[in-house]
């Protein structure tokens, strides 16, 4: 792991949360295997993971100073837990991946029903990846990822680093803030306490997440103690990662387009402390729930919402996932470079999900802060091409070879055996350790829709 490269991405990181003159505090980083990238993945994970154990930390006042296992952070980026005797369900879609086209390459997305349908409407069905890759390779990439787009789906098309700079989406959220925070009105004191064991005690997390990065921070914050509520429209799946990305939740379903549907989301909503959501940027608002109204209708609310693409710019209400995300800004293509292959090349693990859900949680964490001190509103915007700008200003040296991540080990994971609807597992421990906290989950993953929509 590169001391250097992890000290400029941990200060970035911070500044980026405090947004003011606040000292940069120490973050102990041990270990040194990297995950093996044109960037520095590992580097990022340890990072990342500072930033929302420091957050924890400064919300209670706990003068530790957080210490990081970076072979740890790094598996938490890969998955939290191994299965026993059972077989986990496969992470993409039959033909969800890379595909070469007439000039270049472009990757689909379609592990979502509704995705594959748009991509066969625009390519067709097809009986397997071979037959697919046939009709792709007579389009033009940006032809065909603006084709899949226009029909509702997900692609991207790969561009070099240089590409995405020239690109308007590229330019507009280079500019954009790693952590945009603004401060609302004043509301009510808050009626929980703050108990350094676990901070979050009598805090609720309404969450509005799908895949990874909005997940992964209610993970973390169900970790200290809040009671999170996720809510899933009818029908909506995450097969190969529901048991991944709900320890400690309770899941239920809501339909927010019912007017039953939004006047429990609206009871739910005046009754909580914390909104996490990830809907493309215009897409509450255009269910009646923009920034304005979440406060009006809850003042105080602490809101922190993640949008892909990023918020300002031509692709702000485009559908992207972090795959995706890596193809368009030039990670995929350098690291396609860097390994001398004809194929696109992306990051060992979805770093951008990962890195930017713990950032998530740390603005949640520092929201809380706020309002402690000042009884002030709230909202926090972020997005995986912000998270990849910061990334790709920190690449490894054209010769840096990383150590490579040794094989996950028993004690890389908790002693006892974990026992969920799934089944039988084993979870990593923490990445890390900050003393009079610890990150322990009160409830075993549960399926989306096993839970009602009401807090207890």
């Amino acid at each position: 792991m590169d001391n250097r490269l992890s000290d400029a991405l941990w200060q970035q990181l911070w500044h980026g949360l405090r947004n003011d003159t606040a000292p940069l505090p120490e973050l102990i980083i041990n270990g040194d295997q990297a995950l093996i990238s044109a960037y520095p993945v590992s580097e990022l994970a340890a990072a990342s993971i500072g930033l929302a154990a420091t957050a924890a930390a400064r919300l209670t006042q706990n003068t530790h100073t957080a210490e990081i296992n970076g072979p740890l952070a790094s598996r938490w980026f890969q998955s939290a837990l191994r299965p026993v005797n059972r077989a986990t369900p496969p992470q993409w879609d039959q033909f969800a991946g890379d595909y070469a086209t007439e000039d270049g390459w472009l990757r689909l997305h379609t592990n979502a029903p509704h995705h594959r349908a748009a991509m066969e409407r625009v390519l067709g069905q097809h009986g397997d990846r071979q037959q697919l890759a046939a009709t792709v390779a007579r389009w033009k990439g940006e032809e065909l990822e603006q084709a899949v787009v226009d029909a509702g789906g997900c692609a991207a098309a790969l561009r070099s680093h240089s590409e995405w700079q020239q690109h308007a989406q590229g330019q507009s959220v280079s500019r954009e803030a790693l952590i945009g925070q603004t401060l609302h009105a004043c509301g009510p004191a808050p009626a929980w306490r703050l108990c350094t064991s676990r901070p979050l005690i009598g805090v609720r997390v309404l969450d509005l997440t799908r895949i990874i990065a909005g997940p992964v921070a209610t993970r973390f914050l169900a970790g200290l103690g809040a009671e999170v509520l996720r809510i899933d429209p009818p029908g909506w799946q995450e097969p190969s990662l529901e048991e991944e990305i709900t320890p400690g939740k309770r899941c239920a379903r809501l339909d927010l387009k019912s007017a039953g549907g939004r006047r429990q989301f609206e009871q739910l909503l005046s009754q909580c402390d914390v909104l996490v959501h990830g809907y493309r940027a215009d897409a509450l608002g255009d269910l009646g729930y923009d920034s304005d109204t979440l406060q009006s209708l809850h003042p105080g609310l602490v809101d922190v919402s993640l949008n892909a693409w990023g918020w300002t710019g031509p692709w702000r209400n485009r559908r992207g996932f972090d795959s995706l995300v890596q193809m368009a800004c030039g990670i995929a293509e350098r690291g396609r470079l860097w390994q001398h292959s004809d194929a696109p090349v992306p990051l060992p693990v979805q770093a951008l999900d990962h890195a930017t859900g713990y950032m998530m949680a740390a603005a949640v964490l520092e929201g809380l802060r706020q309002r402690v001190l000042n009884h002030t509103g709230f909202s926090a915007r972020l997005s995986l091409a912000r998270t990849a700008c910061l990334l790709m200003d920190a690449p490894y040296p054209q010769d840096a070879q990383p150590a490579g991540l040794a094989p996950r080990q028993p004690q890389d994971e908790d002693s006892e055996a974990l026992i969920s609807h799934w089944g039988i597992s084993y979870r990593l421990r923490s990445p890390f350790w900050l003393p009079g906290m610890p990150l322990i989950w009160s409830r075993a993953p549960s399926p989306f829709g096993s839970a009602a929509a009401e807090w207890l």
